[in-house]
């Protein structure tokens, strides 16, 4: 599953905490090398725990204390390197902990207390993504089973108008997904079997795909044959679609009955092709 925001947060951490240049002279030098080996000590222990699938913040308080005695040491230090333990703490709140609102709190101790520095200026980006996240997460919430499934009125990647209230009557599968998303890419054939046998019996998928490229996707769709009709702007994770819905990771799908209310969501293989069974087959 491709996630959005922390995806980005992972690349911007590892662009930050490894990209740095840490050849400055002498001392300085020194003291940039311990503080990086002291940090990557820390993060060592954490993944370590993560993979004995410890990953609560119970588990990991040894560590979340050695980043603050690490900070307490370098407390009247405001450099890129000591700004980068609380960045790192933050990170661990956002990635892997995945408690936004400790995170973000650090986050913005971190423009308050190291403002200069290069941490500093990345986060205004990332608290950004954060309430985006927040208010996608919001959206999603109010998705559940039984709700209507808001409807939306655009054209297809043909210019062919499109919307849910067009197949009125019908069972209908809204697939958010991309050619480069290789979860969606291998869950195809299963959409493409459930589609080749039950579409006679009223059952249509609306694709939308988070793709840059038409050509791509056009090429794509027409050598795997899928026939339904595609929603496109090229914008990727700023597809229009994708956050009216909230959708932070694909696949996402909705199965919708023929009154257009939510049956379920994130159908996979033979779930999938026996719930729009049941669903065709209803009165």
């Amino acid at each position: 599953m491709k996630t959005k925001l922390f995806v980005a947060l992972a690349i911007v951490s590892m662009l930050l905490f490894q990209g740095r240049a840490y050849a400055a002279d002498a001392p300085a030098a020194k003291t940039a090398s311990g503080l990086k080996a002291e940090l990557n000590a820390i993060i060592g222990k954490i993944q370590a725990k993560a993979k004995d699938g410890k990953k609560t913040e119970q588990d990991v308080a040894d560590e979340l204390k050695e980043f603050d005695a690490l900070l307490a040491r370098h407390k009247d230090e405001k450099t890129d390197d000591v700004a980068n333990i609380l960045y790192m703490k933050a990170m661990v709140y956002l990635q892997f902990l995945q408690n936004t609102e400790k995170g973000t709190s650090l986050i913005q101790q971190l423009k308050r207390d190291y403002p200069e520095t290069k941490q500093a200026q990345s986060a205004d980006k990332i608290l950004e993504s954060i309430k985006k996240q927040a208010e996608a997460k919001k959206i999603k919430d109010a998705l559940v089973e039984g709700a209507k499934f808001p409807d939306f009125n655009e054209k297809d990647v043909t210019g062919k108008p499109l919307s849910i209230a067009n197949y009125k009557g019908k069972v209908v599968l809204i697939d958010f997904w991309a050619t480069w998303c290789g979860p969606c890419v291998r869950e195809l054939p299963n959409v493409l079997e459930t589609y080749e046998k039950h579409h006679g019996q009223g059952f249509e998928i609306i694709g939308i795909s988070l793709d840059e490229k038409q050509e791509k996707l056009t090429k794509f769709t027409e050598e795997k044959k899928m026939p339904w009709q595609q929603f496109f702007d090229g914008q990727g994770w700023g597809n229009k679609l994708a956050g009216k819905y909230g959708v932070q990771s694909i696949p996402a799908t909705y199965l919708l009955d023929k009154q257009g209310k939510i049956l379920a969501k994130d159908l996979r293989g033979e779930d999938l092709e026996a719930a729009v069974a049941k669903a065709v087959a209803a009165k």
